[in-house]
């Protein structure tokens, strides 16, 4: 066969895959492997359940000074080496680890995410998506598609964030889960968005202050206040020298009034958790307080169509099980901000958790 033909033969074998299952096979082969491929979907749950048991025992930072065996690790952190290492090799499928001739494993760079001590560590995020909310909500899923009602309110009789508050653990956790995930995000959003026009800012909702902390050490022209309830702005990360002077924190109901009369106006992550006639609250509250030449930045994950795999598909159904929100496309949010009060000007898709809708007020 010469080289074109092998070519040829290559790319008609490449075209006949679809899904992992190459048509060129037998029948029988093609089921087997959609067999594989249906089991291990089913037991997801398993791989997020071993993410949470290396991030909860910092297999990460205990791997930082150089490969280990199971057994080094688990004296390190007080466990179960055969048991660790059943869970380590399982990881290791999915890129997290990688575990060499020698039985010794290292980290990847989806295992860096899990060390504590670097600024994009994911190891609360990772944590609290471990934690009773999370998962029994989840298991809950066919009981919010049969209804059409929240999952996690069902089991718990109070909205998510109630139960937040009540559980200082658990919402000192999440809070800094969220902290984690928002300065990931927050470097993407600024590195995609010209803020030098703009003189102050408002973080809608902005929790901890990640993504205004971001805003304002890139651009030390700005100032800004941050808003959200008072349990949440009272651990604030603003307080920082390159800071001084330039913020505020300010604890209050986006759903009631916000400051007014700043430049630009941040909502990131906010739209996602409510319901459309809550997001237009949210939204004519922020219309009421944006001048004539201010503009909206909405931060959020936008549905794409088709069949792909995205953040934001996957965003949505959490939002189905443990919250009363959910996600949008494009379209969507287009069409809530114009029920606000806003003119779209331009979309900045930026990642796929992370994309940006600029609005100014209609005329």
């Amino acid at each position: 066969m010469t080289g074109t033909h092998r070519e040829a033969e290559a790319t008609r074998r490449t075209a006949g895959t679809s899904h992992g299952v190459d048509v060129g096979q037998s029948s029988g082969s093609k089921a087997a492997q959609a067999t594989d491929e249906l089991l291990e979907l089913s037991l997801g749950y398993l791989y997020s359940a071993a993410l949470n048991t290396a991030a909860r025992f910092r297999i990460a930072d205990h791997l930082g000074a150089g490969p280990c065996t199971a057994e080094e690790l688990a004296e390190a952190a007080g466990v179960d080496a055969s048991y660790l290492y059943r869970v380590l090799r399982l990881l290791s499928t999915k890129g997290v680890f990688r575990e060499d001739e020698e039985a010794r494993f290292r980290l990847t760079p989806l295992a860096q995410l899990l060390r504590t001590d670097t600024e994009q560590s994911l190891r609360d995020y990772v944590l609290v998506r471990g934690e009773p909310a999370f998962w029994q909500s989840a298991g809950r899923l066919h009981e919010a598609v049969r209804t059409g009602t929240n999952a996690f309110e069902s089991i718990h009789g109070v909205p998510f964030y109630d139960h937040v508050a009540a559980d200082p653990e658990l919402g000192r956790t999440f809070n800094s889960s969220m902290a984690a995930f928002s300065q990931v995000l927050s470097n993407t959003v600024v590195d995609s968005f010209d803020f030098s026009v703009c003189k102050s800012a408002v973080d809608v909702g902005g929790g901890r202050g990640g993504l205004l902390r971001t805003v304002l050490l890139r651009n030390p022209h700005m100032t800004g206040i941050l808003l959200d309830l008072e349990s949440v702005v009272a651990e604030h990360q603003l307080d920082v020298p390159e800071l001084a002077g330039r913020w505020a924190a300010v604890a209050g109901d986006f759903f009631t009034s916000v400051p007014s009369g700043a430049d630009i106006y941040l909502l990131k992550h906010v739209l996602a958790s409510w319901q459309d006639d809550e997001c237009v609250r949210i939204l004519r509250t922020c219309r009421a307080a944006i001048p004539a030449h201010g503009r909206l930045l909405v931060v959020n994950a936008l549905i794409p169509p088709g069949n792909e795999p995205h953040a934001g598909k996957t965003g949505d159904v959490l939002m189905m099980t443990v919250l009363n929100g959910r996600g949008r496309t494009r379209a969507e949010y287009e069409a809530l901000l114009v029920a606000s009060g806003f003119t779209v000007t331009r979309v900045l898709e930026a990642s796929s958790h992370a994309s940006a809708i600029e609005a100014v007020p209609a005329d």
